[in-house]
Formats: C-alpha cells, sequence, structure tokens
C-alpha cells in the first residue's frame, strides 16, 4: 500500500533507510534512494539507489536504478544502470543489469544477463 499525502512531493536527495533488527512483510515502492539494514520479505522497486547492507536480507525481486549488495538476496535483481556484488554479499537468483561488479569473495548463484541501453528492464 502506498500512501502519499496532498502537499507530499518527492525531494531529490531523499533517503529511506529500513533499520537493523526490523521486518517488513510486503512491498516496498520508493522514488529516492534507499538502504535496507533490516529485514524485507516482499519485493522492492526503487526508482533511484538501493543499498543492501551487510546486515540487510531481502527474499524477493529488486527493481532499481543502481544497487550496491552487501548482504543477502534471495530473488531476482533488476538494474537498469549499475549493479555492484560487495564482498560480503550473497545473492541466490537471476541478474538483469547494463553494468555489474562482483568483487573478490562475494557470492552468487544463478544466471546474469547483460542489458544494452535498447533492452527494458520487466517488472
Amino acid at each position: 500500500m502506498r500512501i502519499r499525502f496532498k502537499d507530499e512531493t518527492p525531494s531529490i536527495g531523499l533517503h529511506n533507510i529500513l533499520a537493523v533488527g526490523t521486518t517488513v512483510k510486503g512491498d516496498i515502492i520508493t522514488d529516492g534512494d534507499f538502504r535496507l539494514n533490516g529485514r524485507v520479505e516482499g519485493n522492492i522497486n526503487c526508482a533511484a539507489k538501493l543499498v543492501i547492507g551487510p546486515k540487510g536480507y531481502i527474499d524477493g525481486d529488486i527493481n532499481s536504478v543502481n544497487a550496491e549488495i552487501q548482504g543477502t538476496v534471495v530473488g531476482c535483481i533488476r538494474t537498469s544502470g549499475a549493479l555492484v556484488l560487495k564482498a560480503s554479499s550473497v545473492v541466490t537468483g537471476d541478474i538483469f543489469a547494463q553494468t555489474l561488479e562482483i568483487e573478490p569473495n562475494a557470492k552468487f548463484s544463478g544466471v546474469c544477463n547483460m542489458l544494452t541501453s535498447a533492452d527494458e528492464i520487466q517488472t
């Protein structure tokens, strides 16, 4: 469920954080940057940059412009820009990205699909 107040408009540079020890069961949709340090059981649609912190966990699909994964993702990751898998990341699921960087010791199990700028990301 998405709630937006009548006078509320998203501002550039808006950042959202889900803290360690917090669990959300359901989908998250955000127009600004989002940092996940907690747990999400659902999908995340981020119209900016998504960062999954070292303690972050998502059981669901990710759609974002750019993403940096330090924690755990079980599900598909789709980015229209860059995807970075840091050394502490564990990803189980398929990846669709225009650019991909995988650091040593990152764990990835799935299929990687490299997109061109003409490719559309399907949600």
